[in-house]
């Protein structure tokens, strides 16, 4: 049963990864593609979505790393269970 809910741990880490570097820039430059439709702007419109994307994929794939690499830190560095029993 561990090996199923690490299996879906890590598949939901997966979906959310790709997600968090694919929505972004999908969002950015769908929204500056209507701007420059809605608004008759002109083709740098839809460069400053394509750089904004960008910079909000980067964003999410730094805060997913890191939260990662602290789930994977606190893991492998737990501590032994306090014992009351000791009377040393």
């Amino acid at each position: 049963m561990k090996d199923l809910y690490d299996i879906t741990r890590h598949l939901v880490w997966l979906t959310q990864f790709g997600l968090s570097i694919c929505v972004p820039p999908i969002l950015f430059v769908a929204a500056a593609v209507w701007l420059q439709k809605m608004f008759d702007l002109g083709s740098w419109t839809v460069a400053v979505g394509v750089i904004l994307g960008i910079l909000g994929a980067v964003s999410s794939l730094r805060y997913s790393l890191k939260a990662i690499e602290r789930q994977g830190r606190d893991k492998s560095q737990k501590k032994p269970p306090v014992s009351f029993n000791r009377h040393g």
